[in-house]
């Protein structure tokens, strides 16, 4: 097959948009996605959160709730254009399913509440998209509010996100008077009237009395595009008439760029705003032809790279970015294909589990609904069912051109509850449901503490944990008892320790010798556990640090304080020596545990507890009250702002201190203030809390 034949049957990639909508909880992400999908012809009625009626909202749990859990992927269809979408959750409890998402998208739509501006979950998505360099448009959304302040939302994206804003609209009207928005490009006043589905809306002329607004408005995106964009700073320059589609051509290629964020503005529950963002999408974000090539690694040497460009022409190479249990079709994975084709019936590679899958069935999804197809293409998303070895993060691939695709990393739980079965059996029927829920979501663990025998289950937070334990009542008809949330402390040193240790014993008559001098030291915070050899070949041969790194990150895994894991610290090996018949791989590893350990001792280890990141909006008058409950709670105020007419105080505060804080807070505030919290990082608990957790045999 030629060139030009390769490059025809690649043209359909140009047509689609791998999408993902972020935002902050409440911003109105679902009710924007379900707006977008009415529109595209996909439903046939609109769906509310309020009514609990939304598509991508379908699990019980989310409609109960007003909120989105699990990320939906749909496929829906723009002009010719096919976006496939993926509505994200915005509690941070939910944070792992943001990052999955954006490791296998091409852009994404940020949702802004236009009173609320940039929230704190707000910023902790765009970081995400940041990390994984994700072209993005704003839409500040909630302009029919009271407070909604276009300008304000646009300022604090500059301030707290470090973004560069273009605004593409102005707003017509404010609050109850929100009608419609000025397309700055086109000069065209555009005006949504009294159909209440919104489907149709009229293109005027720009009200006389926003003339000049509108005027200088344009004059200032395109001095903003031109700042960026030498082809349009020459023109603007030398005075010309900027044309329409040289505009629309600076400001893609900034946004694929990363260069600004193309902004808009609309009222998605009103039904206004929606179908010029569609515009927006399939203009200024990226094709999977405008992203660089996937880049991952051959199985012979770890650091030799391999890429693979978004084609039919090249060797197949997908992603496997979600796992989830469907009732009706069984296990399904969710996968991008960024090279190649998944063809119905054939045989790939799980390239990190070194395991051959076959392809039973391949499906397009929409929300919970499915659609059999024979094959997923380059640049697209859909699901397999009936894979038996692949979970999140995992690489398929041809069996004779391999490679494999960075995998998707996820924090560590910072809650757990304990979990009793009510009767023997619901005892097997438990530990099942645990274990699909885990390869579900990674961020979810579960575990068996040997000394009470109780079985433990982890996650990010007590709605995370609400949520699983409602799932294994419903979804798996398991009868369970859960305990009180714990904490997942952490242990750490605080001072430097040096231990010469020797490791000498006669076993089954034969001799076992492993000699080590480990140092240990406090490392950065979110370091982890750094280890480094500084011995001599002559002391201890190479072939042996191997098992030295594995028995000390095997300790490290287990303090001295509580049983806890052992974070940022720092291991250096500074010497030691072996015998050439009695030292083994196994000696040196048993030896550097148990200096490790001896270490630790010395070091004067200390308990660590998560602290949250905590911001409170609330009315001036109850300050004083929720300041009050809050420093009984161990936090500090770090500041204050104003926020459409309401007080923001921002804090740190002890996880273990913030259980049943909504509830409080509501009390407290007469039910007029909301808090949102995330994980920040780990400090030492005080000493008498210390002690009374060290004598606690339970954690």
């Amino acid at each position: 097959m030629g060139m030009a034949s390769l490059k025809q049957k690649d043209a359909y990639l140009e047509k689609i948009r791998n999408i993902g909508i972020i935002a902050h909880i409440d911003a109105g992400k679902t009710t924007t996605t379900e707006r977008i999908l009415f529109y595209t012809g996909l439903t046939h009625k609109i769906g509310n959160v309020d009514e609990g009626n939304t598509q991508m909202d379908w699990m019980v749990q989310e409609q109960e709730r007003g909120i989105t859990i699990t990320s939906a992927a749909t496929t829906c269809y723009w002009g010719d254009f096919q976006i496939n979408l993926i509505d994200t959750p915005g509690h941070v409890d939910f944070t792992v399913e943001v990052e999955r998402a954006l490791r296998v998208l091409d852009g994404a739509v940020g949702v802004f509440c236009g009173v609320g501006g940039v929230e704190p979950q707000s910023e902790t998505v765009w970081r995400q998209a940041d990390k994984y360099r994700v072209p993005r448009i704003a839409y500040v959304n909630k302009m029919d509010r009271v407070g909604a302040s276009f300008s304000t939302v646009i300022q604090s994206m500059k301030e707290k996100l470090n973004a560069q804003p273009i605004a593409l609209q102005l707003p017509i009207g404010s609050e109850d008077g929100f009608v419609g928005c000025i397309d700055l490009i086109d000069e065209k006043a555009l005006i949504w009237g009294d159909d209440e589905t919104g489907v149709a809306y009229r293109v005027e002329s720009i009200p006389q009395e926003m003339m000049e607004e509108a005027r200088l408005a344009r004059e200032q995106m395109i001095e903003s595009l031109a700042n960026g964009d030498e082809a349009l700073a020459n023109e603007f320059l030398e005075g010309r008439t900027i044309l329409r589609d040289d505009i629309i051509a600076a400001i893609r290629r900034q946004c694929l760029g990363l260069k600004c964020i193309p902004v808009l503005c609309g009222a998605s529950f009103k039904n206004r705003g929606v179908q010029p963002l569609l515009d927006a999408v399939v203009r200024y974000l990226p094709s999977p032809l405008d992203v660089p090539p996937v880049v991952g690694h051959g199985l012979e040497t770890a650091s030799e790279p391999l890429v693979r460009k978004a084609s039919l022409s090249e060797p197949l190479s997908a992603l496997a970015f979600k796992i989830m249990s469907d009732p009706f079709v069984g296990q399904l994975a969710f996968v991008r294909v960024y090279s190649g084709s998944l063809e119905k019936g054939t045989a790939v590679q799980n390239v990190g589990k070194k395991k051959k899958e076959k392809i039973a069935r391949l499906l397009k999804v929409h929300a919970n609904h499915r659609e059999d197809v024979s094959s997923i293409e380059a640049g697209r998303i859909g699901a397999v069912s009936g894979l038996k070895f692949t979970t999140t993060g995992d690489t398929l691939a041809d069996f004779d051109q391999q490679i494999l695709l960075e995998s998707i990393a996820f924090p560590d739980p910072v809650i757990s509850v304990a979990i009793e079965p009510k009767t023997q059996a619901d005892q097997d029927k438990l530990t099942e449901a645990l274990e699909k829920l885990a390869v579900e979501d990674p961020s979810f663990r579960m575990s068996l503490n040997e000394e009470t025998g109780q079985m433990l289950i982890s996650g990010m937070g007590e709605l995370h944990l609400e949520v699983v334990v409602d799932r294994l009542l419903r979804e798996f008809k398991v009868n369970a008892s859960v305990g009180r949330p714990q904490v997942s402390y952490r242990e750490a040193i605080s001072t430097e320790a040096r231990v010469n240790y020797r490791y000498e014993k006669v076993m089954a008559g034969k001799g076992v010798f492993a000699h080590v001098i480990l140092k240990v030291g406090p490392g950065e915070r979110s370091s982890g556990v750094v280890f480094e050899s500084r011995a001599k070949a002559t002391d201890i041969p190479d072939s042996f640090l191997g098992s030295i790194e594995e028995g000390v990150r095997e300790a490290a895994n287990s303090g001295v304080l509580t049983g806890a894991a052992i974070m940022d610290i720092g291991i250096s090996l500074e010497g030691g020596s072996f015998h050439e018949v009695d030292s083994s791989e196994t000696a040196f590893r048993v030896a550097a545990g148990l200096a490790f350990r001896e270490a630790i001792l010395k070091a004067n280890p200390l308990l660590l507890e998560p602290v949250m990141s905590l911001e409170v909006v609330l009315p001036e008058e109850h300050m004083s009250q929720v300041i009050g409950d809050l420093n009984g709670r161990r936090g500090r105020v770090l500041g204050l702002e104003e926020r459409a007419g309401n007080k923001v105080l921002k804090g740190e505060v002890p996880l273990s201190e913030m259980f049943g804080y909504a509830t409080a807070l509501r009390s407290v505030s007469q039910g007029r203030a909301t808090f949102a919290m995330q994980p920040s990082h780990y400090e030492a608990v005080p000493s008498n809390i210390s002690k009374q957790l060290i004598g606690n045999t339970t954690l």
